[in-house]
């Protein structure tokens, strides 16, 4: 069965992370994404390294399942193609600052004038309006700006953010969620929308136990290391050789716990009668539990642990994740092949639909390297695309040695 989304086309003007991400969504199920980059220079993550034979590792894996044009958007030519192209398309995707593609005359007002059915994916760093709108935004200034910096790290410790760029791919989730969302409603009112995400947003919406605790208290959050926000005990604890992640806040994984640890005096000790009191007495508590996990090495107690039914789990690098049975077995890290570089490993998508599922057909495109299979497709003549090569509007990659020329 084809995958879901086979026959809408997006287009996508987009740097780094949270529009190609969004958009490698709808690419993996099935729209065919054509991705709109500047002749000669392209996507920024382009030049990021590390380079395998001068492609760039991340580009590769980012942009997977994509189509590239290289078309220059501050000519009138280009401009026109891209209107073209867009009269034509379910789905834009942008990043670019708020304004930029309406100074191109591209933007979602202009667009839809002559396809009222586009839907148009906006992410930006603060939004399209605000008093911060204007403001450059990146994914560690809104990691800041959210509050998720206050609460990441040990309290007390100096401001980290999350290791990933966690507002750009939430940010990237929720555009390509409410792009499939809109397709929906579409198909009842016919008429595309307008959709706004923002790296901030898509911070602060991460936010549920911290808005529950500050609406109903006035407290403000604060950063507790690897703890639950309202449970225990749930976090990495210490064992001989390292740590290891425990959650045990159900009656039943409490009472197991205690078993397995020898504490079963813990049971019948007040300050630990039900999970708020455990919270409450978490410091205390975790010594206690430290005492016992110091004698052994990590493995041990997973092994005796997961016996037992307490949820607990290894800390791993990913080399460790990266090379895990589980994930090897259920397909997770597949090879794809790409145009220069032959296969190359992937992570899988996530979403795994069991009649409609996600696709994996070819790695990050070569800068234009469908210029001319896009043009074409829009009625441009060879004799045109050979005048757009001469005046720079668009370009294609050199293939000379790879096996597609």
């Amino acid at each position: 069965m084809a995958p879901p989304l086979s026959g809408v086309r997006v287009l996508e003007v987009a740097n780094f992370i949270a529009g190609p991400f969004c958009a490698m969504q709808l690419a993996d199920l099935g729209a065919d994404v054509v991705k709109i980059e500047l002749p000669g220079a392209g996507d920024m993550v382009r030049g990021t390294a590390p380079f395998i034979e001068g492609e760039s590792s991340n580009f590769v894996r980012l942009n997977r399942n994509k189509r590239s044009l290289a078309l220059d958007l501050k000519t009138d030519t280009g401009k026109e193609l891209f209107r073209r192209l867009a009269d034509d398309a379910d789905i834009v995707v942008e990043n670019l600052r708020p304004g930029a593609m309406a100074k191109l005359g591209l933007d979602f007002k202009q667009l839809c004038a002559t396809n009222p059915s586009l839907i148009y994916v906006a992410a930006s760093g603060w939004g399209q309006d605000g008093p911060y709108a204007q403001q450059a935004g990146l994914d560690i200034m809104a990691q800041g700006m959210s509050g998720l910096m206050s609460i990441t790290g040990e309290h007390g410790g100096a401001p980290v953010k999350v290791g990933v760029p966690v507002c750009d791919l939430v940010c990237a989730l929720y555009g390509a969620l409410a792009a499939v969302t809109a397709l929906h409603a579409r198909a009842t009112t016919g008429r595309g929308q307008y959709i706004d995400v923002s790296l901030l947003e898509a911070g602060v919406s991460l936010a549920v136990w911290e808005a529950g605790r500050y609406f109903a208290t006035g407290e403000v959050p604060e950063p507790q290391g690897t703890a639950h926000q309202t449970s225990a005990p749930y976090q990495a604890v210490r064992a001989q050789d390292g740590h290891f992640t425990l959650g045990a806040t159900s009656p039943a994984t409490w009472a197991a716990l205690c078993r397995v640890l020898n504490l079963e005096q813990l049971l019948s000790d007040p300050a630990y009668a039900d999970n708020r009191l455990r919270h409450q007495n978490r410091e205390a508590l975790i010594v206690r539990i430290e005492e016992v996990t110091e004698t052994e090495p990590v493995d041990h107690w997973i092994t005796l642990l997961q016996q037992a039914g307490v949820p607990c789990g290894a800390i791993r690098g990913y080399d460790a994740v990266f090379t895990d049975e589980h994930l090897r077995q259920r397909e997770f890290f597949p090879e794809i092949p790409h145009t220069r570089l032959g296969l190359v490993r992937q992570l899988a998508s996530p979403m795994r639909l069991s009649d409609t599922p996600a696709r994996l057909d070819r790695a990050g495109p070569l800068l234009g390297e469908h210029s001319v299979e896009i043009l074409t497709e829009l009625g441009v003549s060879p004799a045109e695309i050979d005048e757009l090569f001469s005046a720079s509007v668009i370009g294609a990659p050199d293939l000379r040695g790879s096996d597609a020329f």
